[in-house]
């Protein structure tokens, strides 16, 4: 059993609930836009960290993070890519990773959205966890939990606040 804390579009920013919120999480994993190298030190010193890049991320970010991920969780196959679209409408790479490696989940980023739905067609759980930053047009911070035992998903939880726009 594990305990997965999910968050994306920090864009150098790591809200401060995001400690106690993934403290008692076996991992923490980012889907993208990360922003600033710092925030996946710190996410580290909470639990292992698996991360994508995103389109705003440097070369530094870049460098220790990877375009795309396939990895095994419990009794689940996982992929997280920061620009996948949405279940209907995914983007030509994210489709051929559908394709050729079959997730059970898929981790996305990008969107700004918060959107946790099941795709039947291809039979995965979508995730969108929105964006845990403060840049950006969305109004609203989250970020999310949940629970992996085996094949069974359980306890999702979503952080969600109003972003509050500094003038």
């Amino acid at each position: 059993m594990k305990r997965i804390g999910i968050l994306s579009d920090t864009h150098g920013y790591l809200h401060p609930n995001a400690f106690e919120f993934f403290e008692k999480c076996d991992e923490i994993w980012h889907a993208g836009d990360i922003g600033d190298s710092d925030i996946l030190t710190v996410l580290r010193t909470i639990a292992p960290v698996r991360a994508v890049w995103g389109n705003c991320d440097g070369w530094d970010i870049r460098g220790e993070t990877a375009h795309s991920l396939v990895f095994n969780c419990e009794e689940h196959k996982v992929a997280m890519m920061h620009i996948v679209g949405k279940p209907g409408y995914y983007e030509p790479r994210a489709m051929e990773i559908i394709k050729n490696e079959k997730p059970t989940i898929f981790v996305a980023g990008h969107s700004h959205i918060l959107r946790v739905m099941q795709d039947k067609e291809n039979n995965l759980l979508f995730i969108n966890p929105g964006a845990a930053g403060r840049y950006g047009i969305h109004t609203r911070l989250t970020f999310l939990r949940l629970t992996i035992d085996g094949q069974r998903l359980s306890d999702l939880e979503i952080y969600d606040e109003p972003k509050q726009v500094k003038i």
